[in-house]
């Protein structure tokens, strides 16, 4: 498949999904509520999630048609996790807007994200066929373990001795999940078989791992203008990430020295960022040495192999599934998200 070919049927999916999520009207008797919903939803963005819906249920034979429903539901769902991330994230900005909680209120945007959530059930609901049960049941787990998946992150904010292993299970959950809940809907809606639908799930976990792996490294050797975020951001925070986890088992002296103090995330107490979030003289500093370290002690191309080794795992998945156009778009889409540069 060239790239023109994926890049106009991706938009495609994209364009449809925007256009479904426009139906969205929640809380017609609440304006503020409403149009923080709306505010929410018309926040663009990839809609990965939503196009993995639908390539997953066209994949195992189904329709695209049948399953733009669930991708909304998903996309709807995604959305809500995300201006509740961004409350306890406590940040400002969100795709180049201010987050709900910014522009309204705490209040506001916890009312929003619930409300978002019973859209995205309305919505899943709307799918046609008698499988909403089993539907309802794959969502419905997607969410419990997205907020597991968060639950931990914020244990592991109070921790400096978490490992690899407890990061992938929790990244597993809190950024896996919801992308094998995407692949699992959409073979359910398209009629897959049981191990077609097993299939697709595996490819979204595995997809999911690279994914998280991959946004590691962009927020350290990322440009800042395409990946929207600020540089070296995760290690003025003390994000327990792939690759400061990785570099605490190897390091050694000044060096271990140094990411001891990020594991107790003494960032803000020793002024590397500001109260509006900008990264002072000292805070680029250390990023600037940590991003040296990390490719001294190997851990940037080790992060790499894992990138491109979960993503080779995903796509051995696929070859369960019948040669068609959609599961060539899912091996491309695969491929594109391994090496996306925001």
């Amino acid at each position: 498949m060239t790239q023109e070919n994926f890049r106009r049927r991706y938009e495609s999916i994209r364009r449809r999904t925007d256009r479904r999520l426009e139906r969205v009207r929640p809380a017609p008797g609440a304006r503020r509520l409403r149009e923080g919903c709306r505010y929410v939803l018309d926040g663009g963005g990839k809609r990965v999630r939503a196009v993995l819906v639908i390539l997953s249920c066209e994949s195992v034979g189904g329709k695209a048609s049948r399953a733009l429903d669930a991708a909304a539901a998903v996309e709807i769902l995604h959305n809500f996790t995300l201006v509740h991330d961004d409350i306890m994230d406590n940040a400002d900005a969100r795709r180049g807007r201010p987050t709900v909680h910014r522009k309204w209120s705490v209040n506001d945007a916890l009312l929003a994200g619930d409300t978002l959530l019973g859209a995205a059930y309305e919505a899943l609901l709307e799918t046609t066929g008698s499988a909403h049960r089993r539907l309802a049941g794959v969502l419905t787990q997607g969410l419990l373990d997205v907020c597991e998946g968060q639950s931990l992150d914020l244990e592991f904010e109070e921790r400096t001795d978490v490992s690899v292993k407890e990061y992938f299970h929790m990244t597993g959950k809190k950024t896996g999940a919801l992308i094998a809940t995407a692949t699992e809907l959409g073979a359910i809606v398209g009629g897959g078989t049981p191990s077609r639908v097993a299939a697709l799930r595996r490819f979204g976990l595995r997809l999911g791992r690279a994914f998280q792996v991959q946004d590691d490294l962009l927020d350290i050797a990322g440009d800042a203008h395409d990946f929207g975020k600020t540089i070296g951001g995760d290690i003025l925070e003390g994000k327990k990430t792939y690759l400061l986890l990785r570099a605490a088992e190897r390091a050694e002296g000044e060096d271990r020295k140094l990411i001891e103090r990020i594991l107790r995330k003494e960032g803000q107490a020793l002024g590397w960022k500001t109260g509006d979030g900008a990264v002072t003289p000292s805070g680029s500093a250390v990023i600037a040495q940590m991003k040296e370290l990390y490719a001294r002690y190997g851990v940037l191309e080790d992060a790499g192999k894992v990138v491109e080794r979960t993503t080779n795992e995903a796509m051995s998945q696929l070859g369960r599934l019948p040669r068609t156009a959609a599961r060539e778009m899912l091996r491309a889409l695969a491929e594109e998200l391994a090496h996306r540069e925001s």
